[in-house]
């Protein structure tokens, strides 16, 4: 027998699970048409089939219309959605997982202006700063329409052959009735916290009523705010107590804090450089204080604090999610005893921040993730065994070499550097985000186990690549900062990685112009700033650090909101001009005419990199294809066929920043899907 805690069956009312490990309910927003087609399926089988317990869907299932969905969520109150559910939960349960769905009433957490254009509705007017909406106060008929809503949706789910629902209580309609901050309605919905909580019981009895007592139902909710005027831990610990005597309840599933800020979802879901498991030991109070089964995940990383989660008996299921975005046969990897095979989740939440900015959830370095029905997780190996060179060990290049060795190939990689990893070097210089160099050093040891073969301190040249007589050459020596921004004046400019590598270091009063809107900017202007020097990071764009979605932009403006540093938008630099130690920086707009000057002894540029491709251009003469990429046949997944130069002796393509200036998932993904087909 296996005594992993983790791999211990549990009984989840008359459901037996085959292990302790968990993905939670999680909208990843391929919903087709709010519809959980193809593409949903593959995601959630992929992660069945290799030993999840259970996989819990759609993150914010849509219960009513007036509930739109502000990224790509399930439309759980249409009919149609049943047969698609059906379909996913079949192929689930056919690999011995479990499978259930969140349904919610997203209340004040959405906006007027999606869906069918209805008010959002809410227990008071208090507008929720994420989505920006005003709601409108709940009438009697809202609430009873609502009742029955969650009742209708909890039958399709029935119907469908799910085993069980979630219900969900933070930042959400259900909790909003609990927080004194967002009821301010009258009985009996409203006042004392028995009142406040009329609704969610309401809301229970409709579902049992129609679904009988032996379909599962849980709530995924808050039990304690952690915001002043909010709901407290004793409120939380009261509310969690009602739960579990009113004998409609099969599962608690225990988050701490608030969502309807960025900073607020933030310490709800932990992203790298905070705290793994913040919030495990307070679900292990709840758990301990209810006796009932609990679940909970929260920044649960990696498989030693998900194994202490169970033997400390906090939890009785761990979820995993990001983790199995990251991996999705985690689970398969813990049981074969490989647990260092296991791609590691970083924290970059890339997955999240995309979701709430409208995207589909990509990891930042599985970019078969969300893309299962068209690129592979686990590598088939070629049929036939070839001579691979490859230039540059960033992201890109390291992938490449992975994909390449797991086909069976010859891999070779050339690196000028002493060490592997490119700009995630630079990125992990900053100690908050250092969990970024799991990216290379997963890499490296699945390249080490493949027998890939790594040169440093190698400049290659022609000559180099031609010795190693290969069948395929690989570019991906990524690119160098662009600081050729200005009509004059160039020359006293340094680039934010001139900062964060340390070569040149902060001055006393500087501008950082940020034209990329990357995290490289913000993390040169922490750099500076934590020097002490005054800082004014500056953007032509309408708005700072585009590119540094929400979450991730949170532990930035802690910490630069706390030095002495100022945001200025919507100014573009348009020259500089040096006086003795002082920089002129001329300041215009591209709102119209507008001609400004300031002073500064130091100016920071970051304008995204240039292709360090030298050595690109000069192989084209000698490769087959002459560098060129058939994209028809990239997007199906076809090998690339291009021999349009007879006399050529390998095939030649870059990748990554060596092409343009883009990011870390962009890279991998240039790379797998290029070599997985070679």
């Amino acid at each position: 027998m296996n005594h992993d805690p983790l791999l211990q069956p549990f009984q989840l009312k008359h459901l037996t699970l085959r292990n302790r490990i968990i993905t939670t309910s999680h909208e990843p927003a391929y919903p087709e048409d709010g519809m959980p087609k193809a593409l949903y399926r593959a995601y959630h089988v992929e992660r069945a089939k290799a030993g999840v317990a259970m996989t819990m869907t759609a993150g914010s299932a849509a219960i009513s219309r007036d509930s739109p969905p502000v990224f790509n969520n399930i439309l759980a109150y249409k009919e149609e959605v049943v047969p698609w559910m059906k379909a996913l939960a079949d192929e689930c349960h056919e690999h011995g997982a479990a499978v259930m769905i969140q349904l919610t009433h997203l209340g004040r957490r959405t906006r007027w202006d999606k869906g069918d254009w209805l008010p959002v509705v809410s227990p008071s007017h208090q507008r929720e700063p994420a989505h920006r909406a005003f709601p409108k106060r709940l009438e009697h008929w809202d609430i009873e329409r609502i009742i029955s809503d969650y009742a209708s949706a909890a039958e399709h789910m029935q119907a469908a052959g799910l085993d069980g629902i979630e219900l969900q209580a933070y930042g959400h309609l259900m909790d909003q009735f609990w927080s004194p901050l967002t009821n301010d309605l009258d009985g009996p919905y409203g006042g004392s916290l028995d009142n406040r909580l009329r609704f969610t019981f309401d809301v229970l009895k409709a579902i049992r009523q129609r679904v009988g007592n032996r379909f599962i139902v849980g709530l995924r909710y808050t039990a304690d705010e952690v915001i002043s005027g909010g709901l407290d831990k004793a409120d939380g610990l009261r509310i969690s107590q009602l739960l579990s005597e009113c004998g409609m309840v099969d599962f608690l599933n225990v988050i701490r804090g608030h969502i309807e800020t960025d900073a607020g979802l933030t310490d709800v879901i932990p992203i790298q450089g905070m705290r793994n498991a913040p919030h495990l030991d307070f679900a292990g109070e709840v758990r301990a204080h209810t006796g009932m089964p609990t679940l909970h995940a929260a920044k649960i990383p990696d498989v030693a604090t998900a194994r202490h989660a169970i033997a400390s008996g906090l939890v009785d299921l761990v979820g995993m999610t990001r983790a199995h975005m990251t991996d999705p046969h985690l689970v398969r990897k813990i049981i074969e005893g490989r647990e260092a095979d296991i791609r590691p989740c970083v924290g970059a939440n890339y997955c999240l921040d995309r979701i709430y900015h409208g995207g589909a959830a990509y990891c930042i370095h599985n970019a078969a993730t969300g893309r299962e029905t068209t690129m592979p997780h686990e590598i088939p190996k070629a049929t036939r065994k070839r001579q691979v060179l490859i230039v540059g060990s960033g992201p890109a290049g390291l992938e490449a070499a992975r994909v390449a060795g797991e086909r069976g190939h010859q891999v070779t990689v050339l690196e000028a550097a002493d060490q592997p990893g490119g700009q995630i070097r630079l990125t992990a210089r900053s100690p908050r985000r250092k969990e970024m160099l799991s990216i290379i050093d997963w890499r490296m040891a699945q390249c080490a186990r493949l027998g890939v073969q790594f040169h440093f301190n190698t400049w290659a040249e022609p000559d180099t690549v031609l010795a190693h007589r290969p069948d395929l050459v690989i570019i991906a020596t990524g690119g160098l900062p662009h600081t050729e921004v200005l009509e004059s004046g160039n020359q006293w400019l340094v680039s934010s990685w001139d900062i964060l590598s340390g070569d040149i270091k902060p001055g006393r009063n500087v501008l950082v112009y940020d034209d990329a809107g990357d995290a490289a900017g913000l993390q040169a202007a922490e750099v500076i700033a934590l020097s002490g020097a005054r800082t004014e990071i500056m953007t032509p764009d309408r708005a700072f650090a585009p590119e540094v979605m929400g979450m991730n932009l949170v532990p930035f403006m802690r910490s630069l909101q706390t030095l002495d540093t100022t945001f200025t938008v919507t100014y573009r630099l348009k020259r500089v001009e040096r006086q003795g130690t002082t920089l002129i920086a001329h300041l215009g707009s591209d709102y119209g005419p507008l001609e400004k000057h300031r002073e500064f002894d130091q100016i920071v540029v970051n304008h995204g990199t240039r292709p360090l491709d030298e050595l690109y251009f000069q192989l084209l003469p000698r490769s087959r294809n002459q560098g060129a990429v058939d994209y028809g046949q990239l997007i199906a997944g076809q090998p690339q066929s291009v021999a349009d130069n007879p006399e050529g002796e390998f095939q030649l393509f870059r990748i990554g920043d060596a092409v343009s200036s883009r990011n870390t998932h962009a890279a991998i993904y240039d790379a797998l899907r290029l070599l997985k087909d070679l």
